[in-house]
């Protein structure tokens, strides 16, 4: 997930600069980028006009700990854009807001537990490292044990899990639990698996009928699917969701957004009342990152923008496919906008358990070889497409994928 990736120490690096779709490393090779920062480089790296406004603001003060003007009116932004957002509460990361998002949730309704889904990624609080990448065979709603060391097993007990795009086994398990359930977590697209057809209404519709909120985890997919994200792409609106990676613009932040019930713990009538819910964080909302997020999201609201990222991540996908039918690869290319990942598997994958069919010895090789060819996407990463990534860039992305699925043949 979000770490250091496991590459040979032969070919793993340390980058330098980059900019537009390219990076280069100490050593002065050129790739192409796909990772893009994990991506919040949507633009593409040191997009010319984010470099100038933080060039301006950081001569201005880059650190108050209180209101400025960039970060009121990124917040008027994200609220004017995003369904969901009544208000908005900045945090430092991603992790920080799926963090908050649960505690505001437990904290309106009362209850303790949350369900999660198989396979989903939340950030790396001990709340979220539960059945992001375990192999067990789980009996939902259980599991066993945490994907990290240093997690409370207690924790385990309001911590329940789902199969992701199964509706009826996910609507049953809410009904089930609902007068424990706090609230329902969804990455409404997870990693790189689309949500199937009616599933993700299904879900908005199981959670209003139980009383139980319904979170959407927007870390990725927040001004990246559309301009309003997940909810606008999918139609479904979230009681509270989590921001982060391009409101950025390529620095750390995060937000919570939801409705104004569900952000009211936050607000200094609730301390008064006693029913606060404590977040602080010394860099949350600071100005400096608020101006590279207003440039990002200005540059994004231009009209033709989304387009030319759909195009983008079609091209990758295409050409990957025909790559794959062409060499007789099986493999399963998932696509959602300018989002793309390949696995190398017969399997139609729809949730977490199909990603284990996958063949991953092969799919590490090929990000390799993508490597040695001048393409930087490590193992266990998706393609992140940015609005820097040209036709020529995709189709020399394609000339080295070809190369290294015939090196695989080998």
């Amino acid at each position: 997930m979000h770490h250091t990736y496991p590459v040979p120490a032969d070919v793993n690096t340390v980058f330098a600069r980059g900019a537009g779709s390219r990076l280069w490393d100490v050593d002065g090779r050129e790739y192409i980028d796909f990772l893009m920062g994990s991506g919040p480089m949507i633009l593409g790296h040191a997009h010319p006009e984010v470099v100038a406004a933080v060039q301006r603001r950081a001569a201005e003060g880059t650190q108050f700990f209180q209101l400025s003007e960039p970060t009121i009116e990124l917040a008027e932004t994200i609220a004017g854009a995003v369904p969901c957002a009544e208000r908005v509460k900045f945090a430092g990361t991603g992790s920080e807001a799926t963090l908050v998002a649960l505690r505001l949730a437990r904290a309106v309704t009362g209850r303790e537990k949350i369900l999660k889904f198989e396979g989903g990624y939340h950030g790396s609080h001990d709340y979220a490292v539960w059945a992001i990448r375990h192999r067990d065979r789980l009996d939902y709603p259980r599991i066993a044990r945490p994907d990290s060391a240093g997690v409370p097993a207690t924790l385990g007990d309001t911590v329940l899990v789902a199969p992701y795009n199964d509706l009826e086994t996910t609507a049953s398990i809410i009904q089930r639990h609902k007068d424990d359930l706090a609230a329902v977590i969804v990455e409404p697209l997870q990693r790189s698996i689309a949500p199937q057809p009616g599933f993700l209404r299904g879900l908005r519709e199981a959670t209003k009928q139980a009383g139980v909120p319904l979170v959407f985890d927007e870390v990725v997919t927040g001004f990246r699917l559309a301009w309003g994200g997940a909810q606008e792409r999918y139609g479904v609106v979230p009681d509270i969701a989590a921001l982060g990676k391009a409101i950025g613009g390529g620095y750390p932040v995060g937000a919570v957004v939801g409705r104004e019930e569900m952000m009211a713990p936050l607000t200094v009538e609730a301390l008064r009342e006693g029913r606060h819910v404590f977040y602080s964080g010394t860099f949350s909302g600071n100005p400096l990152t608020a101006t590279a997020g207003l440039a990002t999201l200005g540059v994004l609201h231009r009209p033709g923008t989304y387009e030319r990222l759909e195009a983008a991540g079609r091209r990758l996908a295409r050409g990957l496919r025909d790559l794959c039918r062409m060499l007789e690869f099986p493999a399963f290319v998932a696509h959602e906008g300018s989002i793309v990942d390949i696995l190398f598997t017969e399997a139609e994958v729809k949730d977490y358990r199909d990603t284990l069919t996958a063949d991953a010895e092969r799919g590490t090789q090929f990000r390799l070889g993508l490597i040695e060819r001048g393409v930087w996407s490590p193992p266990g990463t998706k393609f992140y497409v940015s609005l820097a990534h040209s036709d020529e860039d995709i189709d020399r992305t394609l000339e080295a994928a070809e190369g290294a699925l015939r090196a695989l043949r080998r």
